[in-house]
């Protein structure tokens, strides 16, 4: 029998003050933390906010060497421009991936949180003492840091417990497949 093949996973939670990322490795179940933290950008000209985080996420991956990327969806939020200018920071995620040839998943936060606390509506403390126990960690992460590595915890274990069941065709409502 052979060994599980090790795979590094990058999450990323997009924001465009602050972007939060983690990176764990996968070994069939077991997971390991390697790093986490947080790319926060200087207030001023949305251009330049968005070049930070494009260059922090490309530090991050040519540092780390993930083999995937899993990020949280945007949800639509009740300020249109506050969502507007969030999507452009997920925009800004998804290009530093794609730059570096890595493939991206994407999970919204309900999927996230019910792969990694068990419930959909878990609050953002709740998420924070899941990741320090499934990750072995000293102490909670930030909840940024966090969120980027529940949605890699998310994405290794196969997105909200999916695995390789086949989804096409498929959309998610409520948490469920229909």
């Amino acid at each position: 029998m052979s060994e599980p093949l090790t795979i590094r996973i990058l999450g990323i939670d997009p924001g465009l003050a602050v972007t939060g990322y983690g990176v764990l490795d996968r070994n069939g179940s077991k997971l390991a933390y390697i790093a986490s933290g947080r790319i926060r950008t200087p207030n001023g000209e949305l251009a330049h906010r968005l070049k930070v985080i494009l260059e922090g996420l490309s530090e991050v991956i040519t540092a780390h060497r993930p083999a995937q990327v899993a990020l949280e969806k945007v949800f639509v939020n009740v300020n249109p421009k506050s969502t507007l200018l969030l999507g452009q920071a997920r925009g800004t995620a998804v290009c530093a991936a794609v730059l570096h040839g890595l493939p991206v998943a994407e999970y919204t936060a309900l999927q996230v949180k019910q792969a990694v606390v068990g419930k959909g509506h878990a609050r953002k403390e709740q998420v924070q003492a899941m990741v320090r126990r499934l990750l072995d960690l000293g102490g909670d992460p930030s909840p940024d840091a966090a969120d980027a590595l529940a949605c890699a915890i998310c994405h290794a274990h196969g997105g909200q417990g999916l695995g390789k069941l086949a989804t096409a065709g498929y959309r998610m409502k409520r948490g469920r497949l229909v």
